[in-house]
């Protein structure tokens, strides 16, 4: 049976992703100076406007407006093309009640929430292929482009690959590649979609071995001169599917950019993630998804739910123990377990926020495995 899935990427100069970088951008510089920082910091991109505001407590100091510009002068903006608006306040009280620790209260979720974790075995990545391929896409544009390789290109790039998933033959291949890249108001066109094809599209499924009888669609609107905020407004944590498993899992709905670990939207869903790839790097199942549920001011979670999508000798039950019995859930646990007081968030801003062999993260290991296999060996 063949079955055809589709998966997309943004890059670093889309007006979502600008937005994302400048809340993560914030939230790393204050963890650097205050590791206990609470922050939650949303970041809005229109026209010629961006505004920045949230709800922050530190004893750090961060100049918004210099990290905003750190942002966006890397995408090919100057300071004439935007006017910054900085409107951050200190976090509700009401919120902080809840979270905060004391030494008879456990440090308690920031909000009620649920939370999905995802792995699949058919790569390296432990992602799906068509969101793997559309992140390399847009991150070997981008490359190319800072390089100033890249003829004409500007910073607002799309990518979407669908690929076809054979059970019968146990194959996987790409049918059809896009790309919408932003570009100068004076270019070749033939110049331009040569160089895409050629230097990014062909680079990447050559890297990856994969087929090249795919179907190719560049810019199909014929133009992509206005991009960035000029061309569609931006905010943070709206690309949500992208940043996450590329449609092939389910989510809660909560975003992560610009959020301290205390939110669990962000280190609940980090956890999810490591423990379902430590379940299919352990080999137990082919694919795993996790659901955790949390209530506000509470530590531990509400609900554990696991679907192994028919590819494990084990139960879901069987998995749920062994869970609880390996892994920390409480906010405090996950906030140790990975080590999520570092600021080592802003290079997740952009090309997703699992799967990133490229960065050493903490919730990528697959150090619980053995433990796992043990486990089960009782």
């Amino acid at each position: 049976m063949k079955r055809y899935y589709t998966s997309e990427s943004v890059g670093a100069g889309h007006p979502d992703k600008i937005c994302d970088q400048i809340s993560d951008a914030i939230l790393d510089e204050l963890l650097k100076q205050d590791k206990n920082s609470r922050v939650a910091c949303d970041v809005i991109a229109n026209d010629d406007v961006i505004y920045i505001g949230g709800q922050i407590t530190t004893k750090g100091y961060v100049d918004t407006i210099k990290i905003a510009w750190d942002i966006l002068k890397p995408l090919g903006y100057n300071e004439n093309d935007f006017k910054i608006i900085n409107a951050i306040i200190p976090q509700s009280s009401d919120i902080a009640l809840g979270v905060d620790k004391s030494k008879n209260k456990k440090l308690g979720a920031g909000d009620q929430g649920l939370l999905f974790g995802y792995a699949t075995d058919e790569n390296e990545f432990f992602m799906p292929w068509p969101l793997v391929l559309s992140h390399e896409l847009v991150k070997r544009a981008e490359y190319l482009r800072k390089k100033e390789l890249f003829p004409y290109a500007k910073a607002d790039m799309k990518s979407q690959v669908t690929m076809e998933y054979d059970s019968i033959n146990n194959e996987i291949k790409i049918s059809k590649i896009l790309m919408s890249i932003q570009h100068e108001a004076s270019f070749n066109d033939k110049e331009f979609k040569e160089y895409i094809i050629q230097d990014i599209i062909k680079y990447v499924t050559n890297k990856y071995k994969f087929n090249d009888d795919y179907e190719i669609l560049i810019n199909p609107t014929g133009r992509f001169v206005i991009g960035g905020p000029k061309g569609d407004t931006g905010l943070t944590g709206r690309k949500i599917i992208v940043d996450t498993y590329g449609g092939f899992a389910k989510h809660g709905g909560g975003a992560f950019s610009g959020k301290d670990a205390t939110k669990i939207d962000r280190s609940a869903a980090y956890m999810a993630r490591y423990v379902a790839k430590n379940i299919v790097a352990s080999k137990i199942a082919k694919k795993c998804e996790i659901q955790l549920s949390y209530a506000i001011g509470l530590p531990n979670p509400q609900s554990i739910y696991v679907d192994t999508f028919n590819t494990s000798k084990y139960s879901e039950e069987e998995l749920i123990k062994m869970i609880y019995a390996l892994f920390d859930l409480s906010v405090e646990g996950i906030i140790n377990t990975l080590d999520l007081l570092k600021p080592i968030y802003l290079p997740l801003a952009t090309y997703g926020h699992f799967g990133r062999i490229d960065l050493n993260l903490p919730w990528e290991k697959t150090d619980m495995t053995d433990k796992i296999k043990n486990y089960f060996k009782k």
